[in-house]
């Protein structure tokens, strides 16, 4: 029996861009906690350490679901589901270094600082092969240099 399922893709609704946006409070309050020189600076290193390894994996939980509902049978397929789980095993390798004592969250969260300002890459690569929703690389773009970049940040700061 063949599968006639068929997906509809829209454009990315405005109450997605404005939840994302809203998505970096969390970083942007962890670098008040930072900066704030408190007893809670280290709170906010965890916090923003935190936040964008989780962040860095709905990515690729994103990237997942692309490649779900992708009806594509050639390599590219499978490529979509390694490219998807690659966030979740990059951000527990930045988790190694604070469960073995070596020096953390500095470099970690410079690690997470740049896969993320990068990881807009990958949904071009995606592009060529899944239909992406109108206005995905633009709130892509937005989010990732917003994370990324305010990452990067607390990472020189940690």
């Amino acid at each position: 029996m063949a599968d006639s399922a068929t997906i509809t893709v829209r454009p990315i609704p405005k109450a997605a861009f404005i939840a994302g946006y809203a998505g970096l409070l969390p970083q942007v309050i962890a670098a008040a906690m930072v900066v704030s020189a408190s007893e809670y600076r280290w709170t906010g290193l965890a916090l923003a350490y935190g936040y964008a390894a989780f962040i860095f994996s709905f990515i690729g939980g994103m990237w997942w679901a692309l490649g779900a509902t992708t009806r594509r049978d050639d390599a590219s397929a499978n490529g979509i589901f390694a490219l998807a789980v690659a966030p979740s095993l990059l951000a527990l390798a930045t988790y190694a270094p604070w469960i073995l004592g070596w020096e953390w969250p500095g470099p970690s969260m410079a690690w997470l600082g740049f896969f993320l300002l990068l990881s807009p890459l990958a949904d071009r690569w995606l592009s060529a092969r899944c239909t992406l929703p109108a206005g995905w690389m633009k709130l892509r773009w937005h989010l990732s240099i917003g994370l990324g970049g305010l990452t990067l940040l607390l990472a020189g700061l940690a």
